[in-house]
């Protein structure tokens, strides 16, 4: 029997510890980061709340459908508002809760550890404010869509994974309250997260314009529920919200993937013809001889204006006008809020008495204006359009509420879920369940299917304490 050399015993300790190297290699993660900045998470969550609302994938964003802007010609389940065959509901609350709520909470905590080099105190503050509107913008999504929620117990990563519900009209006022606070934080001597804010790289004014301007909206949905608490909230953000009809916040998308309009994702790029626009919307825009109809759809091959059916089986992609080129364009920009909105807010402020600048009847023209500009126009087709006993301002005392929310209606379009929010507090239009549709309108959507089985004790109590988890239970501010 051969001898073992001391060379042979050295090379096998050498090959061994060698393997035991790279065998504890194996465990490090080399394509994800095992560090990461405030400023990144915030911009993916800016991202992801961006996409989610402006989606037209019916797995996710149906309420073009809801507010009858759109219909369906291959599959109309979501026209005719079945949310369970997609668990649409549950796909919305996860990417609102994982991808945007989750990660601008995780910055939050990141950003005091940042070192003084990198952000000063001031710029720190910024960021916090920030965030915070943010998750204020992010909660009133939820809120607005499933009334109570999980809010002070959401997101605190590792203390429970079956967090209770919150009341909606509790989470309302704390989300006015936590903009107010962001509000009063930022400080426009310093910077905060540079070209990593996609929405306003960082401009603080830019953002207080902001911050006020949600304010504004959110206490006007306010004002039938607490008409004297919405009052003194619109009071206060009315002088500062945007002062011109250039005012707007966008998420600016690109030419080219990966960061295109998902819509353009949705339709063109998967070469769907399936959504057309619906004849409700169709034909009320026709009869104004609405200046924005050549934007919101194209013509079909006839260059008529056509809509379909809505929730109809017999809509078709050569027979009905589909979305229009501009919308569906890679890089056509997502609005979150803007100048026609504000205009419009304060003209329904003005009409119910609060104190503002301005008459209803101006601030109405204002909104209406901006909007066919911002889609297309010419002040020759302005007048026009505003000279229609059916859109003018004659009687405006009276009327206010009627024209307000039909051109909130209109005005919205592209915004599906602000249109959605807006028509529920208005009931404008009149809008009628098609025939074969399951439901009638949802003015909520129904809680997730896992928060039933995962947190179901929780869900229970949440869906006692709204009246029922159906889409046809109203919110605690749409008391109409």
């Amino acid at each position: 029997m051969k001898k073992i050399s001391i060379l042979s015993i050295l090379c096998l300790v050498i090959f061994l510890v060698s393997c035991t190297k790279n065998i504890e290699q194996l465990n490090v993660d080399t394509k994800n980061a095992t560090e990461v900045t405030p400023g990144s998470l915030f911009a993916y969550a800016q991202k992801s709340l961006v996409d989610e609302v402006t989606s037209a994938s019916v797995n996710h964003n149906v309420f073009r459908l809801f507010v009858q802007h759109w219909t369906e010609t291959t599959y109309n389940d979501e026209s005719n508002y079945d949310l369970n065959t997609r668990n649409i509901p549950q796909t919305f609350w996860g990417v609102i809760y994982r991808d945007v709520l989750n990660n601008l909470s995780i910055a939050a905590t990141l950003v005091p550890k940042q070192s003084v080099a990198v952000a000063s105190a001031g710029v720190k503050t910024n960021q916090l404010a920030m965030i915070k509107i943010m998750q204020v913008y992010a909660n009133t999504v939820l809120v607005n869509s499933f009334g109570n929620i999980p809010y002070s117990q959401a997101i605190n990563i590792g203390s429970t994974s079956t967090p209770k519900y919150d009341d909606a009209k509790t989470v309302y006022y704390s989300l006015l309250t936590n903009l107010d606070s962001a509000i009063d934080s930022l400080n426009n001597n310093y910077g905060a997260f540079g070209s990593s804010d996609l929405l306003l790289n960082s401009d603080v004014d830019s953002w207080l314009i902001f911050a006020n301007s949600l304010k504004l909206r959110l206490g006007m949905i306010l004002a039938d529920y607490d008409p004297a608490f919405s009052k003194s909230i619109v009071e206060a953000a009315a002088p500062n919200v945007f002062q011109s009809s250039t005012g707007k916040v966008a998420f600016s998308y690109l030419s080219s993937p990966p960061n295109t309009n998902p819509i353009w994702v949705d339709l063109v790029q998967s070469g769907r013809n399936d959504f057309v626009g619906a004849n409700t919307l169709m034909d009320t825009l026709s009869k104004t001889n609405d200046p924005r109809l050549s934007s919101f759809f194209d013509p079909i091959a006839s260059g008529a204006y056509v809509g379909g059916v809505y929730g109809g089986g017999a809509n078709t992609a050569t027979k009905n006008s589909l979305p229009s080129s501009k919308v569906t364009a890679a890089n056509f920009e997502s609005v979150l809020i803007d100048f026609s909105e504000t205009e419009l807010l304060l003209s329904e402020a003005a009409a119910r008495g609060y104190n503002v600048v301005g008459t209803a009847a101006e601030h109405y023209v204002n909104g209406v204006t901006a909007s066919i500009f911002y889609w297309t126009g010419s002040d020759a087709s302005v007048a026009s359009y505003l000279s229609d006993p059916r859109v003018d301002t004659s009687s405006f005392s009276t009327t206010w509420k009627q024209k307000i929310g039909y051109q909130k209606w209109v005005s919205l379009y592209n915004r599906g879920f602000d249109g959605w929010t807006e028509w529920r507090r208005f009931d404008v239009p009149t809008l009628v369940a098609p025939p074969d549709a399951v439901s009638d309108i949802p003015v909520r959507l129904t809680y997730p299917a896992n928060e039933q089985t995962l947190n179901s004790k929780n869900y229970k109590a949440a869906a006692a304490a709204i009246g029922g988890d159906a889409v046809t239970t109203k919110l605690f501010w749409d008391i109409h």
